[in-house]
């Protein structure tokens, strides 16, 4: 809530000195949960992490947090972040590819976004991270709508626009900076489309289901 994050502030000199704001935890569960913290606070411009120095209060927090109005998106409720996309995502999407396959089959504008994808391999370009995460995003969106189940169409829609959130982005574009991730995750999306070509469910789910355990660890949700 913006009142308990105005009071945590109040302890802090609200400028570059300010020491650490977070530690670790203990085990992969308290990582993960401190990561994602951190990430919605970066974006609302409220720490500022640098590389090799840590993570501190930034300056004008103080003034962001308590100018916050009902609309801000600020007040985010605990349980709608990236760790609660991604475990949906891995509970819907095996069974979505699965049923593409079976009823359905890949779309004929996949291997364009596989394309797209494809020449957007560079994580280091801006330009080229928002051209993959358009794609991606779609790709998934299509897989969805192949399954010519109206519902999960709609499912498919709302997961795309959450994936489209400023804490999922940058979350998105810390994993794909790994060096090789952009070619193993296009290898990823190749065998997801193809096994649905070929209306072979059982690879469809498989291969949905361990592209998106890899996106969540590389993402530091697990």
């Amino acid at each position: 809530r913006v009142g308990a994050e105005r009071d945590g502030l109040a302890g802090f000199e609200v400028d570059h000195r300010a020491g650490d704001v977070v530690g670790l935890g203990a085990d992969a569960t308290d990582r993960a949960s401190v990561r994602e913290a951190l990430g919605f606070l970066q974006v609302r411009a409220i720490v500022d992490t640098r590389p090799g120095a840590g993570s501190f209060v930034a300056p004008g927090a103080l003034a962001a947090v308590t100018g916050a109005g009902p609309d801000s998106g600020l007040v985010l409720p605990a349980d709608a972040g990236p760790s609660a996309l991604i475990e949906a995502r891995l509970i819907l999407e095996p069974q979505i590819a699965r049923l593409a396959a079976t009823t359905g089959g890949a779309q004929d504008d996949m291997g364009e976004l596989l394309e797209r994808m494809a020449g957007a391999c560079d994580a280091a370009d801006a330009g080229q991270r928002r051209v993959w995460s358009d794609a991606d995003r779609e790709f998934h969106r299509r897989i969805a709508v192949a399954t010519r189940n109206p519902v999960l169409g709609a499912v498919g829609a709302h997961l795309s626009d959450l994936m489209d959130q400023p804490l999922w982005r940058r979350l998105r574009d810390d994993a794909i900076s790994t060096p090789g991730a952009t070619v193993l995750q296009l290898a990823e999306h190749r065998l997801i489309a193809a096994a649905i070509a070929e209306h072979d469910p059982d690879a469809a789910e498989e291969h949905a289901r361990r592209h998106i355990t890899r996106t969540r660890r590389y993402m530091a949700l697990d």
